[in-house]
């Protein structure tokens, strides 16, 4: 009986000793993760804000691609939630802003200046967008195929034709571009649809012409030169002349030779994009949002080609709106 007794003493004892031990053995652990993490979360900085949603345009777009890359280096660089919004593109993703639906987006400088002014489709000003960057530029890229008969923009007359998401930067720049050639959608037979299905609606005979509006080069074009003897029709120096007189984000470029296995060079208009942030961001998020941008170029450059236009010094001198604070203040730190 005493020894019986004294081996459950012992037991007791010996298991006791080991429970302290493994309690011991879990607060050191558990403390070594709280110092690994404190040394973590110091050496990144941090954000007001938990979500940070960017709003693009469609899936195929240079939009999507480079927020979509963007995105992903906020969320792993700040710790935040920031993710992309498939929209319409600049003319509903302006809309968004105002109803704070998302915190930044990617549009068009024509939208953008319309929208602050309350003019064409917007029927009351936005004021709480401000600019953190000019882009790169989106090129006019109106596209047919060699059978369509269609040289130039006065041939699309009675044709059937693509004209962008409707209320996207694409179709404000598609009515801008044929007013300044005399025309208007009553002259044409008029489909909303975006660069997918605008190219899917051609490969199957559906659609005479399409209006594109991106960064180079557009991979539904890309996708689409595979199946048809596609053609760019020019826009003339003369037509961008006349987009410029009332507006002068407008500026004449070319599709460069062998973009879309063309042999020369297409004339075209282009429209510098634009990177906007609410206004009520606070002035650490955006300089710590925009300073990641610039600092991270490669990295969206590899994400589209287009990204490789972005540089500092167009950033500023583009902007058409006023620029945050917060990337005022990285810009002056340059």
């Amino acid at each position: 009986m005493k020894f019986n007794k004294y081996l459950a003493m012992l037991l007791g004892a010996t298991l006791f000793l080991s429970a302290c031990g493994d309690d011991s053995g879990e607060e050191e652990a558990a403390e070594g993760e709280e110092s690994a993490g404190e040394e973590s979360s110091g050496d990144a900085a941090s954000l007001e804000t938990n979500i940070v949603t960017i709003a693009t345009g469609g899936s195929s777009g240079p939009y999507n691609i480079i927020a979509t890359s963007l995105a992903e280096g906020y969320s792993s660089e700040f710790g935040v939630n920031s993710r992309t919004q498939t929209t319409g593109a600049s003319a509903e993703n302006l809309n968004l802003m105002a109803e704070e639906k998302v915190e930044m987006s990617f549009v068009m400088s024509d939208a953008l200046t319309q929208a602050v002014n309350g003019e064409e489709t917007f029927e009351e000003p936005i004021e709480n967008v401000q600019q953190v960057a000019a882009l790169y530029p989106n090129f006019v890229q109106l596209i047919s195929t060699d059978g369509a008969g269609i040289e130039s923009v006065e041939d699309l007359a009675g044709k059937r034709v693509a004209v962008g998401d409707q209320n996207s930067g694409v179709e404000i720049a598609t009515r801008a571009v044929l007013e300044a050639h005399g025309m208007s959608y009553d002259d044409i037979e008029v489909d909303y649809l975006g660069y997918a299905e605008a190219s899917e609606a051609m490969r199957s005979g559906q659609l005479d012409a399409a209006f594109l509006t991106s960064g180079l080069p557009n991979a539904s074009v890309m996708e689409l030169q595979n199946s048809v003897d596609l053609k760019i029709v020019p826009i003339e120096q003369e037509a961008v002349d006349v987009l410029s007189e009332d507006a002068n984000y407008f500026e004449a470029l070319e599709i460069p030779a062998d973009t879309y296995g063309n042999e020369e060079a297409v004339p075209t208009v282009a429209i510098m994009n634009a990177l906007v942030v609410r206004s009520d961001m606070s002035e650490d998020d955006v300089y710590n949002l925009t300073k990641y941008l610039f600092e991270n170029l490669d990295t969206l450059s590899n994400a589209h080609q287009a990204a490789s236009d972005i540089n500092l010094e167009t950033a500023q001198d583009n902007a058409v709106i006023d620029i945050h604070p917060g990337a005022q203040k990285y810009y002056d730190e340059q």
